[in-house]
């Protein structure tokens, strides 16, 4: 089963909700929040990346960060204002990018179900992330980062989500990346309806957040060490059916070619793989495509062996690291090596070539996306994905809903 639980969240008013959403604090650096958030005093990254409001180069993870980013967030309650439900409450929260659109249901979820495992992880988190936001979270007292869950849709809960979409929203902006941003409140008795829907969901697994999820339970530990009583066992997340899911690519940039010429590294490419002409986009699983020296070409992955006979190993982001990346360019742990990089899919091509032209990167590689059910199959088995498999867009909004805790 899936507990699914109403909470009071701290939310702005109406008319300011454009101005105090922001994208999520970890998509951006320092400078590109700062740029985003210069002329608006409402955005809520003055509360995720707090060190915008310090002196330049300060070191981000320095208490003074966090006591203003606690100052600020005060400091926002006022001047937004930022309303406080007085009675618990669910919300349907509606993304549309272009063409594509996905419904999802925000709430708080078990982080017991967390930790047993019942909402299930598909790849690894780093300390130092964890350590920031966990920081963040006691500092504030909140949770003000929503986790992306996804589950096996199920129809009396699209019913539902029919029923209350059908009327006027509480909050409905388009953002300044064009993403169309919807969220409905939910009525007290469909509210019910849906804590008894989501009991019959047999699993929730994490598309994005990983670090917020598992931040959210470490920051659980610390306050019940400290004999805090709060709203601190649960986590804000929006949960959206597989249905409306939408996967795309992380592709991938190298910044040198490992003191080979772009001809010594194609030849030595093409004597482990078959290498042909080819063009920005893979075409199916198996092949990806390689922007070298001006030119796109096809790398074909299929007859490739996995390190092991698990799924993940099976994936192409996998497959190119273990026969591409790791022999040929000396790419060892893509988590922390320097020499790559990683750019989501909605960029598109263009973005690999102009990295590559601009001297920034040797060699971009543009991957087909991993499937959900690849996710979902993986993750039903246990196992972790490589790091920066996947990469979810539309992307949801810090500072609609916040999780006091």
């Amino acid at each position: 089963m899936a507990l699914l639980r109403a909470f009071r969240a701290v939310r702005p008013a109406r008319e300011s909700a454009a101005a105090v959403s922001s994208v999520p604090y970890d998509v951006v650096n320092t400078e590109e929040a700062r740029a985003l958030a210069a002329g608006n005093p409402l955005s809520f990254l003055h509360v995720t990346r707090a060190e915008i409001d310090l002196p330049p180069g300060i070191d981000p993870y320095t208490p003074q960060v966090y006591a203003k980013a606690r100052e600020n967030f005060a400091a926002l309650r006022v001047r937004a204002p930022l309303v406080e439900e007085q009675e618990p409450g669910l919300y349907f929260y509606r993304l549309r990018m272009g063409g594509h659109e996905q419904t999802g249901i925000a709430g708080c979820f078990s982080l017991d179900e967390y930790d047993r495992d019942l909402i299930k992880k598909h790849e690894r988190t780093r300390r130092d992330k964890e350590d920031d936001r966990t920081r963040h979270m006691i500092e504030l007292r909140a949770q003000t980062g929503v986790v992306f869950l996804t589950y096996r849709a199920n129809d009396a809960i699209d019913r539902l989500c029919r029923a209350v979409t059908a009327d006027a929203p509480l909050y409905d902006f388009r953002a300044d990346d064009a993403v169309h941003h919807t969220i409905w409140k939910v009525p007290a008795r469909e509210s019910t309806a849906l804590v008894d829907a989501f009991a019959a969901v047999p699993a929730l697994y994490i598309a994005d957040g990983h670090h917020r999820a598992a931040s959210a339970a470490r920051a659980r530990a610390e306050l019940r060490d400290r004999g805090h009583v709060g709203d601190a066992d649960t986590f804000i997340a929006v949960a959206f059916p597989d249905s409306d899911v939408k996967i795309l690519p992380y592709n991938r940039v190298v910044k040198d070619l490992a003191a080979r010429t772009p001809a010594q590294f194609l030849q030595a490419l093409s004597a482990r793989l078959p290498v042909a002409d080819g063009g920005p986009v893979p075409q199916r699983k198996g092949e990806v495509s390689m922007f070298l020296d001006g030119k796109w070409h096809a790398i074909d992955l299929s007859a490739a062996a996995p390190a092991n006979g698990s799924r993940a190993e099976a994936l192409d982001v996998a497959l190119l690291q273990h026969h591409v990346l790791a022999p040929l360019l000396q790419i060892g742990d893509i988590r922390t090596d320097k020499r790559i990089d990683f750019v989501g899919g909605a960029r598109g091509a263009s973005a690999l070539e102009t990295a590559v032209a601009s001297g920034q990167a040797a060699v971009a590689f543009s991957m087909y996306p991993v499937t959900l059910d690849d996710l979902m199959t993986i993750s039903d088995e246990g196992g972790i994905m490589p790091p920066k498999s996947t990469w979810f867009e539309p992307k949801l909004r810090d500072g609609l809903l916040v999780h006091v805790i």
